[in-house]
């Protein structure tokens, strides 16, 4: 029997299906890795909002994370939803434990409306997980969060991305979904830019942050260059933000099984 790479998502929990761990186990399922978890909070969500959220206790989640990596091998692992800065402690205590490679999806807000993260929570973000962190995923709004300016144009998300990498993060990608659909990668290190462009196409799109995150993590995982990585993560949320499907009565979510089904009615007669 041949070995599956292994990645973990440390998320919360979305029970309207359309983001957080939810998407994230459908996206690396999607990709042909085995994903594994440790939820972080209990939303109780649906398309319309955010109507009440449950921290685990932070020790809960450490517990997760020991036991899937004392049995599993993980290298890459992903972060979403941490909502309170006992929480980001804790995750920042688990990834230096077990040598994690991190990529951080700084979610602080739902698609449909809902805060996601304590303002306490932000400084520990800062201060204690990006400094040992692989990678930071901010969508426009977030990275404006983060690096304390405003951002309208690409050149803005430039000088924003080097203000977060100040953080000690190796790479900052800030995603062009609230922009021009371009995104921002910067590679500290080399201090080079990378600009991929899009463009904007019709779908639903709540969940796209933990979808994209969650491909990028898989696609370095596999063996990819950043920005390698970075293009198929991208060209996977695309095709899951056209594939999507009406399921509620407010913002709609991304289909990361789109491709999937596509491909498998092609053999249908």
């Amino acid at each position: 029997m041949r070995g599956a790479t292994v990645v973990m998502t440390i998320a919360g929990s979305d029970s309207g299906g359309g983001a957080g761990i939810e998407a994230d186990i459908k996206t690396i399922a999607a990709m042909g890795l085995h994903g594994t978890c440790a939820i972080t909070s209990v939303t109780s969500q649906n398309t319309t909002g955010v109507l009440s959220v449950f921290d685990l206790p932070p020790e809960v989640v450490a517990s997760q994370v020991d036991a899937v990596c004392t049995d599993m091998t993980i290298e890459w692992a992903k972060s979403g939803m941490l909502s309170s800065s006992g929480i980001v402690s804790i995750v920042a205590g688990m990834v230096r434990k077990y040598g994690l490679r991190l990529i951080v999806d700084p979610v602080m807000a739902a698609e449909a409306g809902g805060d996601l993260l304590q303002k306490d929570a932000i400084r520990a973000l800062k201060e204690e997980l990006l400094p040992i962190s692989h990678v930071v995923t901010p969508n426009i709004n977030e990275a404006m969060a983060l690096s304390g300016m405003t951002i309208t144009t690409v050149e803005e998300a430039k000088q924003a991305a080097r203000v977060i990498a100040r953080t000690g993060v190796k790479v900052v990608i800030i995603t062009g979904g609230h922009l021009d659909a371009s995104d921002v990668i910067y590679e500290a290190k080399e201090d080079r830019f990378t600009v991929i462009p899009g463009k904007f196409v019709k779908g639903g799109t709540h969940g796209s942050g933990c979808t994209y995150a969650s491909a990028l993590t898989c696609c370095l995982a596999q063996g990819m260059t950043i920005v390698e990585a970075a293009s198929k993560a991208k060209d996977f949320v695309v095709r899951a933000i056209i594939g999507s499907q009406k399921v509620g009565k407010g913002a709609g979510p991304v289909n990361p099984l789109a491709g999937i089904c596509r491909d498998a009615a092609a053999y249908e007669e």
